[in-house]
């Protein structure tokens, strides 16, 4: 009966670890260009967000180096005029900054330093509530000039803690077969 209550416990504690990895990817934001004022202009962070899909729950890290950039998120007419007078909640100034998205829908993050918004230090992403389904009212990001080649490393996920915790449950359920 012991055996059998274990068993029980182990598959309830790796059914919500398979639900944490599934709702919760760390997306290193722009990749290799990190959180910086981009040569491309804001086109650079336009295609580093097309080819990725933001969920509730995803964590955007903006790589950047203290009192050199901030990040803010801000309203879309804030982005669109690159301003800060009406941020969504503080601004985080030292880097590197995690940010969970908490809602669906669109989100948009500005560097409120100098012109770096002007020089395309912004980000535009859509996020669904569950993985797999459309964010609400999704539309393609607007772009501004010449798309450079898009830059699909950079990010990281929860996938490898799940798979070093994943493997250790299955040592220990192994261990009570044997």
């Amino acid at each position: 009966m012991a055996r059998l209550m274990s068993m029980a416990v182990i598959g309830v504690v790796m059914a919500a670890m398979m639900h944490y990895s599934a709702a919760q990817t760390a997306h290193e934001v722009g990749g290799t260009t990190e959180w910086t004022v981009p040569t491309g202009g804001a086109a650079t962070y336009t295609s580093w967000a097309s080819g990725r899909q933001f969920v509730v729950g995803d964590i955007l890290v903006f790589n950047f180096q203290t009192n050199n950039h901030d990040v803010a998120e801000v309203s879309k007419e804030s982005f669109d005029a690159c301003t800060f007078s009406s941020t969504i909640g503080n601004i985080i100034t030292t880097g590197p900054a995690n940010i969970t998205i908490t809602s669906a829908g669109s989100h948009y993050y500005i560097c409120t330093i100098g012109r770096h918004c002007a020089g395309g230090q912004k980000l535009e992403i859509s996020a669904s509530a569950t993985p797999g389904a459309s964010p609400p009212g999704a539309s393609p990001p607007s772009s501004t000039g010449t798309t450079p080649p898009s830059t699909q490393g950079g990010d990281s996920s929860s996938s490898i803690l799940f798979a070093s915790v994943f493997v250790s449950l299955m040592s220990l359920v192994v261990s009570f077969f044997l």
